[in-house]
Parts: structure tokens; sequence; C-alpha cells
């Protein structure tokens, strides 16, 4: 009996253990099937055989030979496919024809068909084209962060890294671009076959190819041969930015392996330029792409625009070891990649641009778009949870792109800028070809330091939200300060502590002034000592830009901000003047008027752009109807009269777009028209063909009476057939029949007519201006309905996009209205994309609340 008891025990333990490892199916990739899949899987290799051809509605033929070792046969294998079943023609399992099962996006291989070991798997199937991005003359693939299995069956997961043979077959004029250099080129027919080398290791989000009617140059810039296909055709831009794009990969390359001590870790690196794509750059394996209007610049491009072409190129070079060599282990760490390309990026440009004040462009890249999300109730932490890589799209945002790299510059100054290089060498040494997770780095990042970096860890990146500053300050019969304490409380009423260094400047009352140095502050900081005997009548915050939050403001003293020399404090002082407005600590119609005397006198084009930016914010979003009437006149005519004076054409530039936003009275729309005409000429102002389609756009908006006229004779000054075929697709986002707009709004509900996304938010944004918003409002409850929708068939900026291009506009307590019905009507939304609405409709709601 004894004997009998033990056996069924035994017999029970193991029944758990089998039930235990029985995967249940889901859409998407889980992350129970992707911890097993790990496990199970190895030594994986794609040879894949796309034939593309003429017509672009026609399918893709396509074969697929999967080849791969088993580790344990306890589950059938999982293939990722999320298309529909109908495009899988025939699978054969280890040379046998097998039965196709596909279920909940998956392609089941059957177990009882394959062997421990080696294994191969072939299956002729039609290419998925939800990440195909197909136009008449060129086709590229962009599939992250799941989307692989849009195009082809794969095991789409980021540890799962694999080698690929890539044929492809394509019109006799197309040119093709992937992740290894093209062995062979064959015709047959009017279509060459082209064969890759086999590729480097590397994750399904990674593999990609360019195909299509290019213009190609090849340079070697200094250490091998680069390729670089474009399509632009203005010979001007051409001349002044190919050279330049080169220039700028090497540079980034030189910089990047003599800080990582790792050779340029691939077999070779191209890119390609192309016209609509969705995203400034992304960092393909021998093969990046780029947004085509992001590298091609003019003879007048701005510093700024130099300057962020110069941070994404290096961005995505960047990528190359973070990211692409040393991979997350699973997309919640996504933040990772993109933290230490944008944190590379800042490094590697500043040598380039000597002339930049670099503290001065990290801190006005960086705050006001962190602070833009993490200010609302839609925030996240930078490390966030992920339970199944469908929904890793919605963790992209300007938390991981603009707040994570503050926090690794505090992270790079606790440890010391030495001990944090040699902690990254560590990193990508220990894990190349390889994945890691981020507690995998701060391990090695704890051991050079005498702090606690896990502990640090905790809350900046594992916690969401920012800290408010406050003092604490007590004065004897004298005004003489006998205390002055600084604390930090969170914004979200938690007890978080957020370490950090940054400095303070007390002004007297005479001018004299005093410096402080406030480091690795905790919940508060007494400078009592370094105070004493001071009579301190302004205290200015954050001086170094260095600090993260919302610091005291003295409101009696922000107009003297513009006087301020030292560019950072400038800078940021007006930061903390708008988060300050944000919260109610001083009125919009106040800041507007800092902003407006500020941008008269400011010669620094990066607080210049900032005001611009400010200016139009407040005016169009917090200002109320009678505050926008009395300044709006006072404002056209001192941004004019700036253009006039005697400024430099960076500094022109950008006033003209704050023109251009807001110059809708008679006099400026007829400014605009003569400027538009060539009737008008500023000195010093250079624009060239996209600004003059920009302001054609603006006038239509501003119901210029010749409004049809302009559109139709700015379509004959277009010269690039990609940027017409944009102008004309937008022509209906700028009828001034209001049922023309209603039935292309409609029209975009539809997932087929939102494939050009960066068309689409322009679209929306031109329907949703605020001087439209009366007539365009009825649209927002589909928008918002749509907005699952959008997520499942778009790629991971465009949910964000597409409200921060409809209802982000709004700031009317109609528009709130519709908001609060459809969260009433939604109490169990999506929360991702719950967080994604919170996000954008911030202003929005604070504006109720602002607004008087």
């Amino acid at each position: 009996m004894k004997n009998l008891l033990c056996f069924l025990i035994l017999l029970s333990f193991f029944s758990c253990d089998n039930k235990q490892e029985k995967l249940t199916l889901e859409k998407g990739i889980s992350f129970e099937l992707a911890k097993y899949r790990k496990q199970q899987i190895s030594d994986v290799v794609y040879d894949v055989h796309f034939k593309i051809p003429k017509e672009k509605k026609a399918p893709i033929a396509s074969r697929l030979e999967l080849n791969f070792t088993i580790n344990d046969l306890k589950n059938d294998v999982f293939l990722d496919f999320n298309e529909d079943a109908s495009k899988i023609k025939s699978i054969k399992i280890n040379g046998e024809i097998s039965e196709i099962k596909h279920q909940k996006e998956h392609v089941i291989i059957d177990k009882t068909k394959l062997n421990l070991g080696k294994n191969s798997v072939e299956i002729f199937f039609d290419a998925g084209e939800v990440s195909l991005n197909r136009n008449d003359e060129f086709l590229y693939t962009l599939l992250v962060p799941d989307r692989a299995s849009t195009l082809f069956p794969c095991f789409d997961q980021p540890d799962i890294k694999a080698k690929y043979n890539l044929r492809i077959t394509a019109p006799k004029d197309w040119k093709v671009l992937a992740g290894a250099f093209e062995e062979s080129a064959i015709e047959i027919d009017g279509f060459v076959e082209h064969t890759f080398a086999t590729s480097d290791v590397m994750s399904t989000y990674l593999f990609s190819f360019v195909a299509g009617k290019f213009t190609e140059e090849t340079k070697n810039p200094g250490t091998f041969d680069m390729r670089f296909l474009y399509r632009e055709n203005n010979k001007e831009k051409i001349n002044e930015s190919v050279d330049e794009v080169f220039k700028i990969h090497q540079n980034s390359i030189d910089f990047l392996e003599d800080y990582t001590v790792v050779k340029f870790p691939f077999q070779k690196m191209d890119f390609a330029a192309i016209p609509p794509f969705q995203y400034g750059g992304m960092e393909h394996v021998g093969a990046i792409q780029y947004r085509q209007s992001s590298l091609f610049l003019d003879k007048n491009a701005t510093q700024n625009r130099k300057l962020r072409r110069a941070k994404l190129i290096a961005h995505e070079t960047s990528h190359m070891w973070f990211g692409d060599l040393v991979t997350m282990r699973w997309f919640n760490d996504v933040w990772m990649k993109e933290v230490f390309a944008n944190f590379m990026a800042d490094k590697i440009v500043n040598p380039v641009y000597p002339e930049v004040n670099h503290r001065l462009s990290f801190m006005m890249s960086h705050y006001p778009s962190a602070y833009s999300e993490d200010r609302t109730k839609g925030t996240n932490a930078i490390r966030q949870y992920l339970g199944n890589l469908k929904n890793a799209g919605s963790l992209y945002g300007r938390i991981i792109y603009n707040k994570a790299p503050i926090m690794m510059r505090q992270l790079e100054y606790l440890l010391g800028e030495e001990a944090f290089q040699q902690g990254i060498q560590e990193y990508i040494k220990t894990y190349q070809n390889s994945n890691a997770d981020w507690n995998e780095l701060v391990s090695i990042l704890d051991k050079k330091s005498a702090g606690d970096i896990k502990r640090w860890s905790d809350v900046w990146v594992n916690s969401s939200g920012r800290p408010i500053f406050y003092e604490e300050i007590e004065t004897n019969e004298k005004g003489n300060v006998i205390k002055f304490v600084i604390h930090q409380k969170a914004e979200d009423g938690s007890n978080k502590i957020w370490t950090q260094s940054f400095k303070i400047k007390l002004i007297d009352e005479r001018g004299y002034q005093k410096i402080i140095g406030i480091k690795n502050m905790g919940k508060s900081f007494d400078i009592t000592s370094a105070t004493k005997d001071f009579k301190p009548g302004q205290v200015l915050y954050n001086t170094n830009g260095f600090g993260y939050g919302v610091f005291p403001i003295y409101k009696d003293k922000i107009n003297t901000y513009k006087d301020i020399k030292d560019e950072v404090s400038r800078g940021y002082q007006f930061i903390n003047l708008y988060e300050n407005m944000l919260n109610g600590e001083v009125s919009p119609l106040e800041t507007y008027k800092v902003y407006l005397d500020a941008i008269q006198s400011e010669k620094n084009e990066l607080i210049t752009n900032y005001l611009s930016g400010r200016l139009q914010n407040v005016f169009w979003t917090f200002l109320n109807d009678k505050e926008q009437k009395n300044i709006q006149n006072e404002t056209e005519i001192k941004i004019y009269n700036l253009l006039e004076s005697e400024l430099p054409k960076n500094i022109k530039r950008t006033l003209f777009g704050l023109y251009q936003s807001i110059a809708f009275s008679k006099v400026g729309v007829n400014n605009l028209y003569d400027i538009w005409n060539k009737e008008k000429t500023i000195k010093n102002l250079f624009l060239n063909e996209n600004d003059f389609s920009s302001l054609a756009m603006r006038l239509a908006i501003f119901k210029h009476p010749k409004a049809k006229e302009i559109l139709e004779q700015q379509q004959s000054r277009i010269s690039n057939s990609d940027r017409l075929k944009r102008f004309k697709w937008l022509l209906p986002s700028l009828s001034s029949d209001e049922n023309v707009r209603d039935n292309f709004m409609k029209s975009l509900l539809e997932k087929e007519n939102r494939e050009k996304e960066s068309w689409v938010q322009t679209a929306l944004n031109n329907m949703h201006h605020p001087l439209r918003q009366k007539s365009s409002s009825k649209h927002l409850k589909s928008i918002l309905d749509k907005l699952d929708e959008v997520q499942l068939t778009g790629d991971i900026f465009f949910p964000k996009g597409w409200l921060a291009s409809s209802i982000g506009n709004y700031s009317s307590k109609e528009a709130k209205n519709i908001l609060n019905t459809f969260l009433d009507d939604n109490p169990n939304y999506n929360p991702i994309l719950l967080k994604k609405l919170l996000q954008t409709t911030d202003n929005l709601k604070r504006a109720q609340n602002i607004k008087k």
C-alpha cells in the first residue's frame, strides 16, 4: 500500500510537470511561447526567395527553406505567420509533404515528423503584405518589432537569432539592397534573380530588403565601401548631402570602434533613403533605411537640421553595436537599444560640431519631449512589462527616446565616465552576437560603483513619473537666510525619490551671485551653510540643465530670463516656466508674453526654436478667444518685423515657421501669399520646394480667396514625382468644401487608405487645424473608435501619431466631452492604448482648467 501511494504521488508529479510543459497557443508571440522556443530551437538558418512581380497588386510568390536544430520534442514547433492561411501553398517537413496547420497566427509543425537534432521545413507561400511597403516603383520591408511574421513564417522573437540566405527576383530595372553582399545577378525573361551571400546572424526584426528604381552611389569614406540608394532628384540637395551622409556614417563608426573596443561587427553597412518612410531611420543589419527628407538638405538648411541629420545617422550607426550586435532578450528591454543609440549619438556628434553648445543641444532635444509624456496620466516606466510581442509597438515613445538618455547621463555621472565606459565595453564583449537584458547590464555596472545601482535603477528605470522640487526657507529679522532646504516629492503622489545632481544659482538684490552644486540629492538637500549671510532675491534652478523634474520659479523675475547669459541656464528657465504654467503656477498669457519678448532678442537657434514652438502651442491651446484676439496682431507685427531685420538665415527660418503658423489675419495672409507667389522677398530667408508646398497648404487652411489656384499652381512647381504624389494625395484634406474633407476623413477609417502613415498624419493635421475644428470635431468619435484597428494595422509610432494629429490638436470643451464619453463607454479599454490616449490629450484636459 505504501509503495502504491508513492507511485501515485510520483505519477501525479510527472502529470503536473507535463501539463505545465503543454503550451497554450494564443495570437501573437506570448512570453511563455518565446521562453520555451528559446530552449527548444537553435542553429536557425532561413533560405528564402521572394519573386516580385511588375504589377503592384500581384502576389509575391515565395519559398522558404528553414533549417534548425530541435533540442526537445515535448511540444510541436510553432512558426509565426500572422497572415491568412490561404497564403500558404504547401509544406514539407524533412522532405515529406505535410498537412497545413495554421492556427492563431502560427504554422504548427507536427512534432511526430521532426527529429531531435537537425530538421528542415520547406514552405511555398505568398508573402504577407502588412509590412511589405509596396509602391509603384519600389518596395521596402519594415519588420520591427513583430512584423517579420507578417511577411514570412519565422521564429519572430529577438533571442532566436539566425542567418539568412536570400534570393530576390525583381524587374530588371530595379536595384535590390539587403543585409548581405550580392553574389550574383542573373537575368531571366525581363527579371533579375539577385542572390545574396549568407548574412550575419541577426534577429528577425533586423532582416530587411529594399527593391525598386533608385539612384545608386558607392563610396569608401575611410574603412570600406558603402552603398547608398535614393530617389531624390534635386541636384542641389544631392550635391550638398550625399558626401556628407557618407562622412557622418564613417565618423560614427570611428567613434564607436574606439569607445567599445569592438571593430565594426558586420560584413557591410549600406543604406537607402525612402521618401515615405515611417520613421527617421531603422537600423537593419547591413541595410539601414532612412526617411529621405531627413538626409537630403539644401545649402540653406539650418544648423539645427544639420545637427538632427548627424544625430539620426549616428543613432542608427550606434545600433550596429547596441541592438544589432547585442540585442535585448525580450522587447520589454527595447528601450536599452534606443537609449544607447541616442546616448552614443550625442557623444559622436559633439566633436563634429565644435561650434554647437552640446549641453544645450542635449537639453533641448530631450527634456521638453520627455516631460511631454512623463507629466501625463498616461506616462510609463522606462522599462515596462510585456506579456505578448504583439503589444511591443506600444512600448515605444518619448520616455524611451528622451527620458532614458537623461537617466543614462545621470548614471554615467554617478559612476564616473571611465567606469561607465569600462562597463559598456564589458557588456558588449560578454554578450556580442547574443542577447542581454537590463539586469545583466546593471550587474556589470554595480561591480564598478560604490553605490547601489540596482536600487537607483528601481526608481529611474522601473518607475514612472518625475519629481516636483520645492523650497523651505527661513530668514532672520535682517532678511538673511538661516535655513534653506530643497525638497523633492513625486508628482504622482507616491513616495519615489530620484537620486540626482544639478546646479542652482542664487542672486541677491545687489546682483551678487552664488553657484551651488547639488550632488546625489535624495529627498532633501540642505544648503543653509552655503547661503549663510546671503539674501537671495532670486534662485535659478537647474542652471546646468542636468536635473530632471519641475523646479520652483520666482514669478516676479520671469521677465529677466531673456537676460541670462549662460545659454543652458537661459534655455532651461524657459522650459521650466512652461512646466510651471501647465501646473497652474503662472498664467498662459504671462508665459506667452515672456516668450514673445524673449524671441525678439534671442540669438541661439536651439532656444529660438523652443520659444517658437511654445508660442505656437500656448497660442492655439491655452489662450482663450479674447486673449488670442488681443495678442495675435501684436505677435504678427513683431515676428514680421524680425523677419525684415538683420538676422542670420537659421534664425529667419525658425521665425518664418512661427509667422506661418499664426499669420491668419488679412494682412498676414496677404504677406504669406506674396512670399509664396515670389512677389515679396525677405532678405536671408531661403525657401525650397517643400517650403513652398507647405506654404500653399497653409494658405488653403487660412482661406485665401485664391486657394484653389494656389494649390493647382503649386503642383506644377513640384519636380519630384514622389513629392507630387504626396501633394495630390493631400489635396482633399485642404479642400474648402467641408463635404470633400468629410468624405476624405471617412476614407481614412479604412485601413487600405492609411498605408502612407506620414501622409495620413499631415492630412489629419490639415483637417483638424484649430481654425477648422468647428467642422471637424464631429469626426473625433470615429477616430477614437478606430484606434484599436490603427494599432493592429499600423507601425509602432502610428497609434500615437493618429491621435496627436487629430484630437491632440483640440482644446475645446466639446472635444473634452467627446473624450470623456468615449472613456465612460469603454471602462475596460486596452490599457496600452489608453496610455497613448492620455498622453496625447493631456493638453486638452489641462486647457479646461487653465483657460479662463
